[in-house]
Order: structure tokens, then C-alpha cells, then sequence
């Protein structure tokens, strides 16, 4: 008898030899069946496992009240955990803080989408920090894409919040990626065409978010305040929270077929 488990689907292996072993007792069978049956439930367990990893990693990070909107964002949406080590969250932090804290927080600003903020924008880094950026940059724009030299530095106040909002092509690309620094939040994505479809995403201290595509033009994005900042069932406590930001220029030629597929641009 030849058992040849290379012509069962991999999603098919795992229950395919549980049942081949319930149905016929191993100790009936010859020595080389037996191995050949503990061979494939060994491969099937391994590749049940890993498949699982592989198609839920974005659950860690994601949920939403919609799976059709789940899956529609969770390709143009990444969380990247413990991207800076927390000697480089505080090292970024020893560079900006000397300035920003020379700011007051704003309590509007020019289209009304941030509250209690301080802003600004580092072309020039430290050679050490200069590596963290050189890595994000490295992380979320694909070869041959130009990011904008200038890095966006936000200071959102512990009680601050980000508004539903689409960033103006006009300012920058497809991608924008951003370490989270001091603090933990949850954003929002809501679809522009009916905010009651969502996808929260738990943003970590010291991850680095990419959003492209679907992500960056179809859905709004916010920061949920102190009370609404909750994932999964659990409250994730707000603090002051900073994001180094970093975009690649805009491409121009895009507009027209951004404006043909009905993408808002602000």
C-alpha cells in the first residue's frame, strides 16, 4: 500500500491523515505506511501552523465591523511592532523635544482636523536618528520611489485628537509611514462613503504604521480620543503621543485617474 501525500492539498493533508489513521489502526499496517502517515501529519501540522500565521498576522493589529471592509484594507494597511528599540525612541526624542517644546499646542488648525498639536518639519538629523529614518524609508517606499526630504513631526497633547480626514495629495504620495513615539492609540479608517464601515487599527509605542493605497485615498483616518480609544473590548490609555511621518513626493500625473475613480482629494 502507497500513501503518497504529495498529491493532497496542503489545506487538505491535516484531515486527510487524521482520518486515514482512525480508519486503519497503525499497528495493522507495515512499517513503511506507518512512517509515511506520521511523515504527512507532521508536514500538515507544519503547514497548517504556518499558513495560520501567515494569513492572521494582520488580526493583531486590525478589526473592523465589516470582514468584506477587513479584507478590502488589510493589504494597504500595515503595523510594524517595536520597530525603534526604546533606546532609539528615546534618542528621536532627545532631538525633537528641545524644539517642539519651545511650541504651544494649537487648539485648531487650517482645515480643522487636529487639536491640541505642535508641528514641524526636520530635514536635518543626527547621524544615529538619520538611521532610523533611512530605515523607514527603506520599509515603506518600494525601489525607486523619492520620499520627501523634509520628515512631518507631530505633537499630539495626551487629551488631543486627530480628526476624520483624507491628506491632500497635493502635499504628498501614495504612502505615508510613521513611528509612534511615548504613547499607544488607535486610528480609525472609516470608509468615505458610509462612516458607519470602520477598521480600527492598534497603533503601538514604538511601531511604525505604513498606509497606502485603498487605505490612503478610499477611508478617512483619525486618532480616537481618550474615551473612544478602545481595541477589541479593551481600552488602550492615551498619552502624549509624537509620530515622525514620512511621505514620497506626490505624483502629479496620477490626479486625473484618482478624480476618474471617484477619490476624494483634499
Amino acid at each position: 500500500m502507497v500513501f503518497n501525500h504529495q498529491l493532497i492539498p496542503s489545506y487538505l493533508m491535516f484531515n486527510t491523515c487524521n482520518a486515514f489513521a482512525r480508519v486503519l489502526p497503525l499497528k495493522t499496517l507495515p512499517v513503511k505506511t506507518v512512517c509515511n502517515v506520521l511523515r504527512c501529519l507532521s508536514n500538515a501540522t507544519s503547514n497548517r501552523d504556518q499558513l495560520s500565521v501567515t494569513t492572521n498576522v494582520y488580526t493583531s493589529y486590525l478589526d473592523s465591523n465589516s470582514q468584506q471592509t477587513l479584507d478590502l484594507i488589510k493589504d494597504s494597511f500595515k503595523v510594524i511592532d517595536d520597530f525603534v528599540t526604546e533606546d532609539e525612541e528615546q534618542s528621536l526624542f532627545k532631538e525633537i523635544e528641545p524644539y517642539v517644546k519651545r511650541l504651544r499646542y494649537e487648539t485648531s488648525h487650517w482645515d480643522d482636523a487636529i487639536h491640541e498639536y505642535r508641528e514641524t518639519e526636520r530635514s536635518k538629523w543626527t547621524q544615529e536618528n538619520q538611521r532610523i529614518i533611512d530605515r523607514v524609508r527603506n520599509t515603506a517606499f518600494p525601489a525607486g520611489v523619492a520620499p520627501i526630504r523634509s520628515v512631518h513631526v507631530l505633537d499630539l497633547a495626551k487629551t488631543g485628537v486627530i480628526k476624520a480626514h483624507v491628506d491632500a495629495v497635493r502635499f504628498c504620495g501614495d504612502t505615508i509611514a510613521g513611528i509612534s513615539l511615548l504613547s499607544s492609540s488607535v486610528m480609525r479608517l472609516a470608509d468615505e462613503t458610509d462612516n458607519t464601515v470602520f477598521v480600527d487599527a492598534l497603533i503601538k509605542r514604538r511601531s511604525l504604521y505604513i498606509m497606502s493605497g485603498i487605505a490612503r485615498y478610499k477611508f478617512t483616518h483619525e486618532i480616537l480620543g481618550q474615551q473612544m480609544s478602545v481595541f477589541k473590548g479593551q481600552a488602550i490609555p492615551r498619552d502624549r503621543r509624537i509620530s515622525v511621518i514620512c511621505r514620497n513626493q506626490p505624483d502629479y500625473s496620477q490626479r486625473e485617474d484618482m478624480n476618474d475613480n471617484n477619490y476624494q482629494i483634499r
